[in-house]
């Protein structure tokens, strides 16, 4: 086991990832924030908070994502669905989907997929907390990356919200 990004790595990354989006989207007048179920929305709810800390008054729609039935792997696993919530409109927005790890691109895939359900956006963009850059098998790349990393196919990386940490396996 190894340690990717400790308790404070990982609370200035969030920190940085959040910076960045206020950077190139605030006012967030035409901007959405859409968490990916189940471990992205964690990380999404830690960004909206960081963001809406520094700005009160702002209004930031901010929805959670299921796409258990949009993978292309739901015939071979037994998935569990979560709750989508998206109460507002992605019709020619600017959507930032979140997700915790950016693997071999499959999910963020099937994200897409489920998103034009909900409109057509005017741009998606991806923020990931760990990007695993050499095991991707679709051309997808985040736009916002709290850390690269190199590893191999029989390694796990996890983040552990409950005693903050991301770690290898």
């Amino acid at each position: 086991m190894k340690t990717i990004l400790s308790k404070d790595q990982l609370h200035l990354t969030i920190n940085r990832l959040s910076h960045q989006l206020i950077e190139n989207h605030f006012p967030f007048i035409n901007t959405v924030v859409i968490g990916l179920q189940p471990r992205g929305v964690l990380l999404a709810s830690k960004i909206v908070e960081q963001i809406k800390a520094e700005h009160p008054s702002l209004s930031l729609p901010y929805g959670m994502l299921d796409i258990t039935f949009y993978r292309d792997d739901v015939h071979k696993e037994l998935h569990t669905a979560n709750q989508t919530t998206i109460n507002f409109s992605i019709e020619n927005k600017n959507v930032i989907l979140i997700d915790d790890v950016l693997y071999t691109g499959r999910t963020i895939r099937a994200a897409m997929d489920a998103l034009l359900d909900f409109g057509r956006a005017e741009k998606v963009e991806l923020c990931v907390l760990i990007d695993r850059r050499f095991n991707r098998q679709l051309p997808i790349q985040p736009d916002y990356t709290g850390k690269a990393i190199d590893s191999i196919l029989s390694q796990k990386v996890t983040v552990d919200w409950n005693s903050p940490q991301v770690v290898l396996f």
